[in-house]
């Protein structure tokens, strides 16, 4: 039974708790609601703190968690229907239920998790996490108990067959496929529709293409989908960087504001032992991103690739045989069978055989670009396959007490799956550290076994935005395997000594670029696996890197140097665009140049001479609500830019690798290419029915209960730091990704850390839920939630409202 107490009569209880918590924590798991539904959950144990965070957890999100559990289980199709749109990796809607559904059949048939749960720590869970999910599986069924599936406030799984109890299993199969998700959605498809020839749909496509036309393809295809998928900015600042304190992190992950991938934010507590607030990903029950008493910390999408592929020669009479070291070697197989939903409503079976080689699955493509299995066959090994580490690295995290600590654990765990960490410490550091779970492929590894193609991809000799190193390695010789390296934490993984870290008193930051200008004053080197170097950097780092140096000379035009939380979130919120402090003027000069005002494009003449006054009276270059003229220019550059790097815009200035942060610069007012990009946004404003002076709250909206919300911000590629993107949500247009959890804390040399956050798509999503849309809206005024850490700030809340589950 769970007791309600409410705020009339909560301050008596808070006594109680506060008392408890000088000791050893309230008897019974304890959640203590503040504003915005914000839980603090305090127990005297770990498997009491994973309860209330289940419980929690599930009465904000029940329907959102009993999906991915049905993902996890590949159950979709039984109940869905296989031709149904599931979400397994970092981007929304991106393969079929059915092929979902086989994809985690075959990892439950191999027993992944279950293998990994089998070893002790350090390759298994630690107790730590494995009490704390006891008490989550507890926590989570104790609430669907009460309620009851046919009596669930949300209406999008009410009475839903598909929502049952869970058990420790399906949370661990729920983490693991997080941690493996970086692989998933370029590769899932291709590995479950993989046949020999004969059978195959791809295998007509000839074999031999040139290798250059194939990673240009392959590096579009990838780059198109990052682009949909997860990023995020995090800067940490120093003792020299900061007013009024020791160390400042802003963490501002840029997620799916939809699906499994979204961020719930909550502070868990056990007195004496854990004190750590912030977000995690939903049902994961420690905090991925946010702070303790001492550490703040942060995690970007790194420039790792999740995986590597192998090229295996098969025998053309019998091509489920391939070439090793001379000797030819059987495929194995194994059929993998799901349950179906039939049309008319019975229950079908679907069963597929899957191949895989010595270096692990065939895939038949890569972000949906063919692989032909014809003279050979490509393998995908995932480093993360095997990693339930990543749970040690966050329960470590949530108790370091220094920069020192968070990279020790980065190290010993090495579990952190595709992201950097970005930290700060009481003591004044700022901390990068590109710590992870990576490919051992050294520079010598890579020139000695990289295909054609893979030297491509890899080098980026032809030059692919937004894509990490891609390895396809010779499969023909056992020696190209990844090497196991005695210093890395699992095989085939990546000394951490040779993964780059820095650690500064004014600033270390990362805006999803590779690790070389963590900080320009000190740029990083490492082994060409992990990121490029001395190459054009993105308009966001630039202005990430920028912010940070003005602020902390005092040269931005706020008041004084150093950071507090009123300028960072003014920086942030205030949606600069470098894109705009580079080009508009030029921009502006082309279009008031042309002849009456009118532009051919296509052989169409488009007359701009409206849109001239309108961008030259944009002189913020902000992606606020109210700014006039963001829309037309954001439409203008990303067809300038074409889904390209920034520097194949027609800039006068080259990128210079001794100058990175100001080159390019410099667009070239005459160029065709920019005044046919200008001509063709023009056009498509008008074609939309959108006024070229519309501000952006007109455009750019998220739907909640029928109110459109408008959201401030834009595209990263604009370079603005708060970054949102649209798509399409149930057939309308609205926000899928970008600016989540945004926290900000600042530490000073004694007291509690003084926090600020908003979680941009509020705490639920049950549509009936009071926080379904409440800090959306917040988020929309560009305000923020002040953090209640202490029982003494707690008990202060007005809207206390405290559970006990007894």
């Amino acid at each position: 039974m769970a007791v309600v107490v409410t705020a009339a009569v909560v301050m008596g209880m808070t006594a109680a708790i506060g008392s408890a918590a000088a000791d050893e924590g309230p008897d019974k798991p304890t959640i203590r609601y503040t504003e915005y539904g914000i839980p603090h959950i305090i127990a005297k144990d770990r498997e009491g703190l994973g309860e209330g965070y289940g419980y929690a957890a599930a009465k904000d999100n029940i329907c959102a968690l009993a999906d991915t559990y049905l993902m996890v289980n590949a159950q979709r199709s039984r109940y869905l229907g296989p031709t149904g749109k599931a979400s397994p990796g970092q981007s929304q809607n991106s393969t079929t239920n059915l092929n979902s559904d086989l994809y985690f059949q075959r990892i439950n048939d191999d027993r992944v998790v279950e293998k990994q749960l089998d070893k002790p720590a350090p390759d298994g869970p630690v107790p730590e996490a494995k009490e704390t999910i006891r008490g989550f599986v507890q926590g989570y069924n104790r609430y669907l108990a009460e309620t009851g599936v046919a009596n669930l406030s949300d209406p999008a799984c009410r009475g839903a067959a598909w929502v049952r109890p869970i058990t420790e299993l399906d949370v661990y199969r729920h983490a693991h496929a997080e941690i493996i998700m970086g692989a998933a959605d370029p590769l899932l498809d291709g590995q479950v529709n993989a046949k020999p020839p004969g059978a195959s749909s791809t295998s007509s496509t000839a074999s031999g293409a040139d290798p250059k036309k194939t990673a240009k393809k392959i590096g579009d295809a990838i780059a198109a989908s990052r682009r949909q998928g997860m990023g995020s900015n995090a800067l940490a600042v120093g003792s020299q960087g900061v007013s009024g304190g020791t160390g400042m992190l802003l963490a501002n992950p840029h997620f799916p504001w939809q699906g499994k991938n979204r961020m719930w934010q909550s502070h868990l507590t056990i007195p004496g032992e854990l004190n750590v607030s912030g977000a995690s990903l939903l049902g994961l029950p420690a905090v991925n991103i946010g702070h303790n008493d001492n550490v703040a910390w942060s995690h970007t999408v790194a420039t790792v690739a999740p995986f590597g592929l192998f090229d295996v020669q098969v025998d053309p009479l019998n091509p489920t045989s391939y070439l090793v070291d001379g000797a030819w070697q059987k495929m194995t197989s194994q059929q993998v069978t799901v349950d179906v939903l039939n049309a008319d409503g019975s229950l079908g079976k679907v069963s597929r055989t899957l191949w895989s080689t010595r270096y692990g699955p065939v895939t038949n493509s890569i972000q949906g670009y063919p692989l032909p299995w014809v003279v050979s066959a490509h393998a995908v090994r995932d480093p993360n396959m095997g990693n339930l580490r990543a749970l040690n690295t966050w329960f470590g995290l949530n108790q370091a007490t220094n920069i020192t600590d968070v990279v020790d654990t980065l190290e010993t765990t090495q579990g952190v799956p595709f992201f950097n960490t970005i930290a700060t410490d009481r003591q004044g550091r700022a901390l990068y550290a590109d710590i992870q779970a990576v490919p051992n492929i050294t520079d010598a590894h890579a020139a000695s076994c990289l295909t054609e193609t893979g030297k491509l991809l890899f080098n980026k000799e032809v030059r692919l935005p937004i894509v990490p190193p891609i390895s396809i390695l010779d499969g023909k010789r056992s020696t190209c395997d990844w090497p196991n390296d005695p210093n890395a934490a699992a095989p085939g993984l990546l000394d951490p000594a040779a993964q780059p870290r820095l650690i500064r008193s004014d600033f270390a930051g990362n805006a999803n670029d590779s690790p070389w200008l963590a900080n320009p004053a000190q740029p990083l080197s490492y082994p060409r696996v992990m990121g490029d170097t001395a190459a054009p950097r993105s308009l966001r780092t630039q202005e990430l890197i920028l912010t940070a140096q003005k602020r902390i000379s005092g040269t931005d035009g706020l008041p004084g140097k150093g950071f507090t939380p009123e300028t960072m979130g003014r920086l942030l919120f205030s949606g600069n665009s470098r894109a705009a402090d580079l080009a508009l003027d030029a921009t502006v000069t082309m279009c008031q140049s042309q002849p009456f005002g009118r532009i051919l494009v296509d052989g169409t003449l488009v007359d701009v001479s409206e849109a001239c006054p309108i961008l030259a009276a944009w002189k913020d270059h902000d992606y606020s609500l109210t700014s006039r003229g963001s829309v037309l220019f954001a439409n203008y550059w990303a067809g300038l830019l074409g889904g390209q790097g920034v520097e194949k815009a027609p800039w006068r200035v080259p990128f210079d690798k001794n100058d990175p942060v100001h080159t390019p610069n410099s667009l070239d007012s005459g160029s065709s290419a920019v005044r046919d990009a200008f001509g063709r946004a023009v056009i498509a404003m008008r074609k939309a029915g959108i006024p070229l002076n519309a501000p952006l709250s007109d455009v750019q909206t998220v739907t909640r209960n029928g109110e459109r919300i408008p959201i401030h911000g834009s595209l990263g590629e604009l370079g603005v730091l708060n970054v949102i993107n649209g798509g399409q949500v149930d057939g309308k247009l609205d926000v899928v990704f970008g600016s989540s959890f945004i926290q900000q804390t600042r530490f000073t040399a004694d007291g509690p850390p003084e926090s600020y956050s908003v979680l941009a798509y509020s705490q639920s999503t049950d549509s009936s839920s009071p926080h379904y849309a409440d800090q959306t809206k917040l988020f929309s005024a560009g305000q923020w939630v002040t953090e209640r850490y202490t029982e003494e700030q707690i008990a202060a809340s007005p809207v206390l409202e405290t559970k006990v589950l007894d």
